[in-house]
């Protein structure tokens, strides 16, 4: 599921700035372990493009990179919204890539 973040730091939020992310799981309680998504074409070795086709369902304003090298927990209380969800195959290479970075 791909969803709205609402993000706490005050100056992006005056400037209307809610980050995207991906959710990667869905822990018992209120946590959720959440991927950054970016709209900067990120060039780093573990950026994975998003783009229009990515989504089983919903979509993006614009062409943006899921950031498999930025994973945290938080509360399901920062979630706005759902924006979309992904198809299975693009799902399936964000979570290879997570893999992969934890198995370095």
């Amino acid at each position: 599921m791909i969803s709205k973040q609402i993000n706490e730091t005050k100056n992006l939020i005056n400037e209307g700035l809610t980050p995207d992310v991906l959710v990667l799981a869905e822990l018992e309680g209120n946590d959720r372990i959440l991927c950054q998504i970016t709209s900067r074409l990120v060039q780093d070795k573990y950026a994975i493009q998003l783009d229009e086709d990515d989504f089983a369902k919903g979509s993006l304003k614009q062409r943006s990179n899921i950031r498999p090298n930025r994973i945290f927990t938080a509360d399901v209380g920062i979630i706005l919204y759902r924006i979309g969800h992904l198809k299975a195959d693009k799902l399936d290479e964000v979570i290879v890539q997570v893999v992969k970075i934890l198995e370095q």
